[in-house]
């Protein structure tokens, strides 16, 4: 009997790129991995659901279940970053501090990306900015014509419009018509040598980042990965093989990410950053599964829910298939 093919789009990061080579195979199936840059997946799953399994926009994907629920997710976070570094001002701008950026304007590429479900959450819940003391423009970042992959119905205080077709939101950052961007990527401007006329808006994000673990114990998920709907009801096994073989993929990928006898990156103090990354999130720092990830989930659900996002606030366990979520024991 033929093993079935399943086509599974992702980026190929360290801790998946096991699985792409064929280094760590997928239980029962063969796997047709497809190296995309997240946007193009999350587009191409969204509005045509190409692909079989697919990493995805975490907010994206809790918007779905109320419209259709076209996949489902398995607990296993390709994507996980912390997002007080993501907010960016001009070169010149006076805010220091997130809490002066109530009643001004900022852009978003989308407003319901889930980089900017957690700033405005974080901003809310840790630095009193309410979510509708701000003014949102959302757009391109640095291409113009991006909209929202996925229909909103927002509260009626909460303030958001396109800009132009013509226009991106880098531009208009430096052009002082927005005050602020939030924004998962670096505004092309900033990757120009002196920053472009951008900065970051707080003097030490990662400092900030780091004392906000500390507190919360909250690293941050942005995406998870899902399978089509009508391909997990076929072959309801699915799930857990592939919780298995990405967390097979994961311990791979970063077995030796703190290599010091040759570096394995050509990042010279890489093992630096591992040895304070240990010490500060643990030995496994990146994990799968829901328990290790319900604390982050939850914050994740009500920071949805209350920006008028999720339909309701929906409990972790609704976000999976069963199957990822039980292990055999002997």
């Amino acid at each position: 009997m033929t093993a079935p093919v399943f086509t599974m789009a992702c980026q190929a990061y360290d801790r998946m790129q096991p699985l792409r080579d064929g280094t760590v195979r997928l239980g029962g199936a063969q796997l047709n991995f497809l190296d995309l840059p997240v946007e193009e997946t999350f587009f191409r799953m969204l509005k045509f659901g190409e692909f079989d399994i697919a990493e995805l926009s975490l907010s994206s994907y809790v918007l779905t279940l109320s419209q259709g629920a076209p996949f489902v997710a398995v607990p296993v976070f390709p994507s996980r970053a912390f997002r007080h570094s993501a907010i960016y001002v001009r070169e010149d701008s006076t805010l220091t501090d997130p809490a002066e950026l109530a009643g001004l304007t900022v852009g978003v590429p989308e407003y319901q990306i889930t980089a900017a479900v957690w700033i405005r959450g974080i901003l809310a819940e840790h630095h009193g900015v309410d979510v509708a003391s701000v003014r949102y423009r959302t757009g391109g970042l640095d291409e113009t014509g991006r909209t929202e992959k996925v229909a909103l119905d927002l509260p009626a205080d909460v303030q958001v419009a396109p800009i132009g077709a013509a226009q991106t939101l880098s531009q208009l950052l430096l052009d002082g018509e927005l005050d602020a961007v939030y924004s998962a990527r670096n505004p092309g401007p900033f990757n120009t040598p002196g920053g472009g006329g951008l900065r970051r808006l707080l003097p030490d994000p990662a400092g900030t980042e780091r004392e906000y673990h500390a507190r919360t114990g909250i690293f941050p998920i942005m995406h998870t990965l899902v399978i089509r709907r009508e391909v997990y009801e076929q072959h309801r096994w699915l799930a857990r093989e592939l919780v298995k073989a990405c967390g097979a993929a994961k311990a791979l990928g970063l077995a030796g990410i703190g290599e010091t006898a040759a570096l394995p990156y050509a990042l010279p103090w890489l093992w630096a950053e591992v040895e304070r990354t240990r010490a500060a999130l643990g030995a496994d720092w990146w994990p799968y599964g829901l328990e290790r990830n319900r604390t982050t989930l939850e914050t994740f659900l009500r920071y949805s829910h209350e920006q008028g996002l999720a339909a309701r606030r929906y409990e972790p366990e609704e976000l999976f298939a069963p199957e990822a979520l039980a292990a055999v024991v002997v």
